[in-house]
């Protein structure tokens, strides 16, 4: 691919470092907020607000901005392009109604794991999670089996790059105990987290290996804490997610 000037739309880019700046935790943003989270002078940043709410891609309350549903298109699009979601989503519909719990697949992006696929049963987590949705990798079970598959350093770089903030009262936030944990989801081939992203949730999950034995993806389910503990997790839904990982290794 040529790296000429003239291949690179400047405008694109300042558009998409605007959408980007909008986060959980930035909902709703001024001109002034959007030009300093995304970099750009005040009326650049202006314009692009502008032109998302003329394209219906952001709404304008004469102050604050906010992006639309509509802005859902550009990244579920992409996602649902993915070959491996499209994959993946039948064997997770088919898992979740026979275990009758709801199942993920997520893929490891630098300390997030993104959901790709996913098929709910009833909601045990308050949190809703849908394709696009990113949780912390190294307080998740996804993650944590993603992360077994990095060398070890970088897997250890991941973790001291990641915000390990507690969120509950069980989250492990030592990098060393975390390490650990990732350390032996290596060598079982799984990993479980309690109650460590949300009180009364556990879940557990197992990596997704290609017919080249690379990991490239994970697996999990996930279960009220009030229906039994992590040992049980093992025995009644270990098999199924290792017949789906089995089942699955022969496509991807």
């Amino acid at each position: 691919m040529s790296n000429k000037p003239t291949d690179y739309i400047a405008s694109l880019a300042k558009g998409l470092r605007v959408i980007e700046a909008f986060g959980s935790d930035t909902p709703r943003l001024s001109i002034s907020e959007a030009s300093a989270a995304s970099g750009l002078d005040r009326a650049t940043a202006r314009r692009v607000l502008l032109t998302l709410h003329r394209e219906g891609y952001a709404d304008y309350d004469g102050k604050f901005f906010t992006l639309t549903p509509r802005v859902l298109r550009l990244g579920v699009a992409a996602l649902a392009s993915l070959p491996l979601s499209q994959i993946v989503q039948p064997w997770l519909d088919q898992l979740s109604e026979q275990i009758g719990q709801s199942c993920s697949v997520a893929l490891l992006d630098e300390t997030e794991i993104v959901y790709i696929a996913r098929a709910a049963q009833k909601r045990v987590m308050s949190i809703g999670l849908m394709p696009g949705s990113r949780l912390p990798a190294c307080s998740t079970s996804m993650g944590r089996v993603l992360l077994a598959a990095l060398p070890r350093d970088e897997a250890r770089a991941r973790v001291e790059a990641s915000d390990l903030s507690p969120r509950t009262a069980f989250a492990i936030s030592d990098p060393e105990e975390i390490m650990a944990r990732i350390d032996a989801a290596r060598s079982q081939g799984y990993a479980i987290i309690d109650q460590e992203i949300e009180i009364g949730l556990r879940s557990i999950a197992v990596p997704l290996i290609d017919r080249h034995d690379r990991v490239v993806a994970a697996l999990n389910t996930g279960m009220a804490a009030s229906a039994g503990n992590a040992e049980q997790m093992v025995e009644t839904y270990l098999p199924r997610l290792l017949k789906v990982q089995a089942g699955l290794k022969r496509l991807i």
